[in-house]
Order: C-alpha cells, then structure tokens, then sequence
C-alpha cells in the first residue's frame, strides 16, 4: 500500500456491512422457511452428523459477521484490479449463498442446492485465496465459513441421500 494513501479504518465500514449481510442472510433464511420449523425438512431423515437445530442460527450469524468484518477489510484497500476481482467474487459467492435456502427450502430441491452449494464452495475459495492476497487476515477470516460449507454440502448430499423422492426437482445426483 502506498505509504502516502491513508487506509480508511475498516471498522467503520464493517458497522455497515455486519448487520447488512447479517440482516439480508436471516431474512432470505426467514421468508425461505429455514430450518426445523420448516414441515418438509422436519419430517426428512437427518444424517447422524446433523447438528442440533439452534446450532444453524448461531453459526450463520458468527460466519456472516465474519465475512462482514472480511468484506471490510477489503472494501478499505486502494482500488486495484486484484480487489476488483476479490469484492467481484465475493458478491458471486454471497449470492449463490443467499440463493442456496429459496432452493432447498422454499423449493425442496435438493439436487439443485447441492449443485448451487458446491459452486458456493469454489467461489469461496476463490473468494478467500483472493481476500489473503489482498490482506491476509480478511482471507482467514473466511476459514470457518469454508469449513462449515464443507459440512454443509455433506449434509445436503446426506439428505437427499436418505430421502429418496423428497426432492421436488431431482437431477439423479443424490436420490430417485
């Protein structure tokens, strides 16, 4: 960074970003019917490794907060290509994940989550390889969300496995 360029102090931005993102992703997960309230998923086998129910809420509003607070980070850097691509694909991934709960709750489509799900996955990569060039503690900052997708894709193809004809829209990919 330019020594003549003052950095902007990231935490400013972040009390915009946090509870937006926050905000966004609880809604989508509200209007979707997330979750155990949800009558269709509630009656679906679950595989052994699914976690308790208050455990989703809790993660998602921790991984939302930090991919916040990684957003910005990367929002105060000088703008450069590298960041372009970096905030480009951060919004690429955030709407794969915002549109992941419409598909399998709201549409129980379980092939099509899981499809949209792994794409999630390598934009995030992306997303998290490019945050660390930029600045690399924005790039950790995104390790548990990829983690937690990791299960989360796991637990989408589990479902679907154990629940063959529950999918509304199947592809053949985890059931019949």
């Amino acid at each position: 960074m330019d020594k003549q360029t003052p950095e902007r102090p990231w935490w400013r931005i972040a009390l915009v970003t946090v509870p937006l993102i926050v905000g966004i992703g609880s809604a989508i997960g509200y209007l979707s019917n997330s979750g155990y309230s949800n009558e269709w998923f509630a009656r679906l086998d679950k595989p052994a490794f699914m976690p308790p129910s208050w455990v989703f809420g809790a993660v998602w509003t921790t991984l939302y907060t930090l991919m916040a607070v990684a957003l910005a980070m990367v929002l105060t850097l000088p703008d450069s290509p590298q960041r372009r691509a970096a905030l480009t694909l951060f919004g690429v991934q955030l709407a794969l994940n915002y549109g992941w709960s419409p598909f399998f709750f709201a549409g129980r489509m379980i092939d099509v989550a899981l499809l949209l799900i792994l794409a999630l996955l390598l934009a995030a990569a992306g997303t998290a390889n490019l945050f660390r060039r930029s600045r690399p503690l924005a790039g950790w900052l995104l390790v548990p969300y990829l983690l937690w997708l990791c299960l989360a894709t796991a637990l989408n193809y589990e479902v679907g496995r154990l629940n063959p004809g529950a999918d509304a829209a199947p592809l053949g990919i985890t059931g019949a």
